[in-house]
């Protein structure tokens, strides 16, 4: 199994397709850092891979003829490489073509290396590898990837390296359902794990795990951190290089009454205090919908007063049910309660939380007398969490009637273009702040 990879993060910007801008960039995706075990017991290294590749940022361009070019003099010592047959090696480099360059939204490793500690390389020697890149463009000119900006880190190591397999996700289903959640830990390393930990974290919507006799279960109130179980399991036996390792019995769990979107968090640590080679594969997250619906709703408020004073206005957000909701992997608030300010009047104090913008959502110097605030819910709500956010309003000029809109919204962006699919009645995503 090759070793997990940690990445940079890919985005790609949208555009409206009836006036995409002409400008573009090119990017280099390249492993971080990656662990080179030495052979069991003298024998030869293990082989690892390394994915790469390019991406762009506009959408509505072709990017075609992409050029990655690797220089791995810096692993001269350290490591061997094998290049793909899309790579042209020259010397300690090469030029590896890619004929068509995603952007990154559809982005996938295109180049893939073949590499493995050298003969001699002691545990502890590192190296680094170099990239450049470029591309023909939509408009047929030349795109560069940013000079000197992208490196991976090969490091020759000795010790486990556990690493756990599990699948990318669980199919949907009702709440109430029963799900097997297969995983398996394997080492990975060329020296024994002499015991290991494993530890399972079930978000709020997940009950009824398997128990098993090596473990001890823990659960968090939802005070700080979204609610969540969790399964540490202490095994004594050995893990031999190559050796595999599962749970006792299948690992089962069921979907709450609330249960939305759930995650199954799985880690494992050697034990006898080992260190891990390569700790990037350590960890495994497992997606588990459910079929179900978080309703939420806002409701205004209702001002009156003489031009001059100032009154407080209450806007409440509250999630109905049935189902809770958190983005765990992002940890993006779950929806913004949004304030156009009525007519006539000024927010001289706001809530922590809530930011000030201009009418089109663009950055307001003050926190004070902005047309439009944006308040951020937290990364989780539970169903029947209700929070208000209270405003202080001065009526400036007494306009009869006067209206100030108040909706829920996504995390980013507006409602029109991301709805919010799991809430089930739209209907109460909206109120008003009335004046006089």
């Amino acid at each position: 199994m090759a070793a997990g990879l940690l990445t940079v993060g890919l985005a790609a910007p949208a555009f409206a397709d009836d006036d995409p801008p002409q400008t573009d960039q090119l990017w280099i995706q390249s492993p971080y850092d990656q662990a080179l075990p030495l052979g069991v017991g003298g024998g030869l290294p293990q082989t690892r891979t390394l994915g790469m590749g390019l991406y762009h940022d506009n959408q509505n361009l072709a990017v075609t003829d992409g050029r990655l070019t690797v220089d791995v003099s810096g692993l001269t010592g350290v490591a061997e490489v094998t290049w793909p047959d899309n790579c042209t090696p020259n010397g300690t480099s090469a030029v590896c073509d890619i004929p068509v360059v995603p952007t990154g939204n559809t982005y996938k490793d295109q180049v893939f290396l073949k590499v493995r500690a050298a003969e001699g390389a002691q545990a502890g020697a590192q190296g680094t590898i170099t990239y450049e890149a470029t591309a023909t463009g939509g408009a047929g000119d030349t795109l560069t990837a940013p000079h000197d900006s992208f490196s991976s880190t090969l490091a020759v190591r000795s010790g486990p390296d556990l690493a756990v397999d599990a699948p990318d996700d669980i199919a949907e289903g009702l709440p109430g359902d029963e799900r097997t959640i297969p995983f398996k830990i394997t080492n990975n390393g060329n020296e024994s794990a002499n015991g290991f930990t494993v530890r399972m974290t079930a978000s709020y919507g997940l009950t009824d795990l398997t128990r098993y006799g090596a473990c001890t279960y823990t659960t968090t109130d939802g005070q700080q951190y979204a609610p969540s179980t969790t399964a540490t399991c202490t095994f004594n036996q050995m893990l031999a290089p190559g050796d595999s390792f599962e749970l006792p019995q299948p690992l089962t769990a069921r979907l709450a009454p609330h249960a939305l979107y759930e995650r199954l968090g799985i880690g494992v640590t050697p034990g006898a205090g080992a260190q891990d080679i390569d700790p990037q594969n350590d960890f495994a997250g497992v997606e588990i919908r459910a079929d179900n619906g978080a309703d939420f709703s806002v409701t205004g408020d209702a001002l009156s007063g003489a031009a001059g004073s100032t009154a407080t206005a209450e806007l409440t957000f509250k999630n109905n049910g049935p189902a809770w909701i958190g983005y765990l992997g992002s940890g993006d608030p779950v929806a913004r309660v949004r304030l156009i300010v009525p007519e006539g009047t000024t927010v001289t104090d706001a809530p922590s939380g809530c930011s000030p913008h201009t009418l089109e959502g663009t950055y307001y110097p003050t926190r004070t007398g902005a047309p439009r605030y944006d308040c951020s819910m937290p990364y989780w709500v539970l169903a029947d969490t209700q929070r208000t956010f209270a405003f202080s309003v001065r009526i400036d000029t007494v306009v009869p009637g006067a209206t100030g809109a108040v909706s829920v919204q996504p995390p980013y962006g507006n409602s029109d273009e991301f709805p919010l699919t799991f809430d089930p009645d739209l209907t109460n995503n909206t109120a008003a702040l009335t004046v006089n």
